[in-house]
Parts: C-alpha cells; sequence; structure tokens
C-alpha cells in the first residue's frame, strides 16, 4: 500500500510531462524518517521509472534548485525547518534480480536492506548476514557504505548505477566510490544511486545461513532500542574503542534534552522518547560529543547524516 503524502500546501501538485511522475509542494518529512522528526521539504517526489528520474532532473535544471536524495529515512536527522529544495524519495526502485550462476544480485536503491539479507539467506548465500538488522534501504548502503559484526557493503559490491544532477549516469565500481568507514565520495555530491549489483558466496547450507542470520538479528535487537524512534548508531566508531562504551563510561545513558534521550540499552543511540525535536537530538548530540572530548579526548564524529539548517 502506498504511504498518503501529507502535504501543508493548497498548491497543487505538478504533473511532469512525458511521465507518470508528480512533484508536490510542502511535504511534511516527519512521516519519511525513523526519528520521525523533520520539518517541510519545499518540494517532494516519489519516481517509479529512469524515465521519471531524468523528467525530475530535467525539472530540477530548468528550476535550478538542488535536490536531496532520501530512502528509508533511517539514517537522517532532517531539521525543523525542513529542506529548501526538492526532496527526491527512491523508494519505488525495488527491483531484484539474482544470477544464481555467479552468485550475484542486482537489487534497486529502494530495496529493504534487512529484507535482502533475510532473502539472499534462504539461498544459503553468504555476504549480507551482518545486514539483517540494520534499517534503511540499498541506496542508503551504498553511498555510506553500511556496515555491521565486522561486514560492510564495499566488501561485497560490484557496482552501482548512479545519476547525477545534471542528467548524466553512470556505472562506478567499488574502487571508483572510493569507500572509507562508512562513508563514499557521494556522500558530498548531488547523486543519487539507482541500483547496485553485490557479489555473495555460495557453499553453505541454507540451514546454516539461516542460523547466523537470525542469531546476528536476534543480538541486534537484544542490544539496540528497536522499540523507539532513532537512526540506529549515531556516531562512528573510534577504533579500538566503540563509540557507545565511551558514552557508556562516563554515565550518559539515559541523559536527556527535550525529548531527546541517550538509550538506556545502547548508548550509541540518541532515541525520540515521544516528543523530541530535530533540534533536541541535534543539541544531545553536541552534548555527547563535547562530554566525550573532555573525558577521553576523542572527538566522536556523526555517523547520521544532517539535512537542513541547524
Amino acid at each position: 500500500m502506498t504511504k498518503k503524502i501529507l502535504t501543508d500546501s493548497v498548491k497543487s501538485p505538478i504533473s511532469l510531462k512525458g511521465s507518470e511522475c508528480v512533484i508536490y509542494h510542502s511535504v511534511a518529512l516527519s512521516q519519511y524518517t525513523s526519528y520521525r522528526v523533520g520539518g517541510i521539504a519545499r518540494w517532494y517526489v516519489e519516481p517509479q521509472t529512469w524515465d521519471d528520474i531524468q523528467a525530475v532532473f530535467e525539472w530540477i535544471e530548468k528550476q535550478q534548485i538542488p535536490f536531496t536524495c532520501l530512502g528509508a529515512g533511517s539514517n537522517l536527522l532532517v531539521s525543523d525547518e525542513g529542506i529548501s529544495g526538492l526532496v527526491l524519495n527512491t523508494c519505488h526502485f525495488k527491483d531484484y534480480a539474482i544470477d544464481e550462476e555467479n552468485n550475484q544480485v542486482t537489487v534497486g536503491a529502494g530495496y529493504s536492506l534487512p529484507k535482502l539479507a533475510w532473502k539472499v539467506a534462504k539461498k544459503g548465500l553468504q555476504g549480507l548476514d551482518w545486514a539483517v538488522g540494520i534499517p534503511g534501504t540499498v541506496g542508503g548502503a551504498v553511498v555510506m557504505n553500511a556496515g555491521a559484526h565486522k561486514g560492510c557493503i564495499a566488501d561485497i559490491l560490484i557496482n552501482a548505477v548512479v545519476a547525477y544532477g545534471d542528467g548524466n549516469i553512470e556505472v562506478l565500481s567499488r574502487d571508483e566510490l572510493e569507500y572509507t568507514y562508512r562513508t563514499s565520495k557521494l556522500q558530498n555530491q548531488q547523486a543519487l544511486v539507482l541500483k547496485a549489483t553485490l557479489a555473495l558466496k555460495s557453499g553453505m547450507a541454507r540451514e546454516e545461513m539461516l542460523r547466523i542470520t537470525t542469531d546476528n538479528f536476534r543480538m541486534r535487537k537484544n542490544t539496540q532500542p528497536y522499540d523507539k524512534p532513532s537512526c540506529g548508531s549515531v556516531f562512528r566508531n573510534p577504533q579500538p574503542k566503540a563509540a557507545g562504551w565511551l558514552i557508556e563510561k562516563i554515565g550518559l545513558k539515559g541523559y536527556q534534552i527535550g525529548g531527546a534521550q541517550v538509550s538506556h540499552r545502547h548508548a550509541n543511540f540518541i532515541i525520540n522518547s515521544g516528543n523530541a525535536t530535530a533540534r533536541d537530538i541535534f543539541s544531545l548530540i553536541n552534548h555527547v560529543q563535547e562530554e566525550v572530548e573532555k573525558k577521553w579526548s576523542i572527538l566522536l564524529h556523526p555517523e547520521v547524516k544532517l539535512l537542513g539548517q541547524f
């Protein structure tokens, strides 16, 4: 079922010529973020085909406005002030194709990462068991080099199809994406991942692969606050220490600013306890950074991506 698009505008949606695409004005972004916070997108669109993408990019070029990509909204903190340009949601890009002979899978940017992890595990394929508890999409995972349990997307990516704001489309290899820990070169570009091809491994019994995947999921569920809105892990781990350990050791579990709280279950999670604003969460992120640096002389770098003005 398609989610209803909630708008605060009396302006009529814009239908793009030559496509089925509709651009909406003044859309509430809190309905699309896992934090359940965020202001208004001045313009919002959910393209469904590559033709739609081309039509959207032509419109962007004509309007001379920037665009912001949105997938599952699980690794984002959107400002209470909203986003002034166009927000482009890849939620309809859910193509799935598997090459069982070569153990490769090609999936659209909007495909759920946990769903994909379960799907390939059921075929006895290795390589994505680490992703089973990560809320998000394949596109987001490619952009930020998502990872857990000593695995990450860079380990298995063959290539990604990327569209740029000028209308050009490129196929980029893992090396061309310049991966490092929880980042890629796409994070600072006006670019949109359309799909990705991943290399998996065979040779393990389906039952054993499902057991490993289930164990990973249970461990994350038992140690992380899945019952409250959050963005997942807030900070990158400053090796060899874990961010959660550093935060916990200075007694910040449960610390709260407004409706934002450092989780009692896992200190590297900041949760929306029910009435948080983006400003509450941002302020708590800054407080945690300051206290950790004061105690440990380590500056924690956010893993969560900030969108809009703070």
